[in-house]
């Protein structure tokens, strides 16, 4: 058989997921879930009851058509993601749910490859986890370049997202540990290498659960991004990097100022470059990359902090020009 295309891939196996939701009657989501764990199995095994003769003969017929033995992580991947954007279509996901672009967990892989060496056995973890899209992106984007595991570490306190990322890190046969929980609790994971995560933007309810936090609001609710960000530095080793999607506007809120000076007592601040502007439907919902390193180890504050925007995807030679100056801000500002 011909290698399958990831067209071809997600075509078959979407017609699985179309079929399961027919004859279990449920929601889009459970339906694909189901399907993926048929694909791990190799057989036609449902949670919620088995589907009529007819149905278990059509899928069986469809997985012996769906040849994944050559498709890499990162394929199997974009199945999922291609899959979960359909799920968010027909059952109308709400928005907090959307997973992060490709383009973005590309850039941010991207970032980690530039100030990391990869010569051994790496850990990195997302408080926010999600679907685990960005996650396994950017552990598939550093494994194409690191001959050494990547083992990574998800929390999220969603249980259905945490479905989905269980069955495409499970698809991907990829070492990640999910953890159900609050993550500005204490977590159950060891100190890592790096952080990475698109944050929730907002206000963190549970005001008793902060007590503990530097950056915790003096009145009301606290911003759940500056939580996370404190409670991922918690878990950085010594020297290690946390890459962040965050609002552009991070640094211009009335908490920023207590905000910046709790960076300064634990972490070098050493970026923050903004996504295009192109990516956001206005200036007031632009995002950008945030670049803090956790002090201690070999670690130092850059001479000069990296800053700027990603240049539009479309103008080639200004975006090859960026990469160049990142390039050369990490040879000439960070120990590697």
């Amino acid at each position: 058989m011909a290698q399958q295309t990831p067209q071809q891939l997600f075509q078959l196996f979407d017609h699985g997921t179309e079929i399961l939701q027919a004859a279990l009657r449920s929601s889009y989501l459970d339906a694909m879930l189901e399907n993926i764990e048929n694909v791990i199995n190799h057989d036609v095994q449902v949670e919620d009851g088995i589907p009529d003769q007819q149905t278990v003969k059509q899928l069986t017929h469809l997985y012996q058509q769906l040849d994944l033995t050559h498709a890499d992580a990162e394929t199997l991947r974009q199945l999922v993601q291609l899959s979960f954007l359909k799920v968010i279509r027909k059952d109308a996901i709400q928005a907090n749910h959307q997973m992060t672009p490709d383009t973005i967990g590309f850039l941010m892989a991207f970032l980690i490859e530039k100030v990391t060496k990869l010569n051994r056995p790496y850990s990195i973890f997302d408080p926010a986890v999600g679907t685990a899209n960005l996650l396994t992106t950017v552990i598939n984007q550093l494994q194409k370049i690191s001959h050494e595991p990547i083992h990574g570490y998800g929390i999220d306190n969603d249980p259905s997202m945490l479905e989905v990322a269980s069955a495409s890190v499970a698809l991907q046969k990829l070492q990640v540990d999910l953890y159900h929980q609050d993550a500005i609790n204490a977590l159950d994971i060891p100190q890592c290498d790096l952080a990475v995560s698109d944050l929730p933007i907002g206000y963190y309810p549970l005001d008793q659960n902060t007590g503990n936090y530097q950056t915790r609001a003096k009145k009301g609710h606290s911003y759940v991004h500056h939580l996370l960000i404190e409670q991922s530095m918690n878990y950085l080793r010594p020297g290690g990097f946390g890459v962040f999607l965050v609002p552009s506007n991070l640094f211009q809120t009335k908490e920023s100022q207590s905000f910046i000076k709790w960076i300064q007592s634990v972490a070098y601040l050493q970026g923050l470059i903004n996504l295009p502007a192109e990516l956001f439907a206005n200036h007031s919902a632009q995002k950008a990359i945030l670049l803090l390193q956790r002090q201690g180890g070999n670690s130092k504050q850059a001479v000069k902090v990296l800053l700027g925007e990603f240049p539009s995807f479309k103008k080639t030679k200004e975006f090859a020009d960026f990469i160049a100056e990142i390039d050369h801000w990490v040879a000439t500002n960070l120990n590697q």
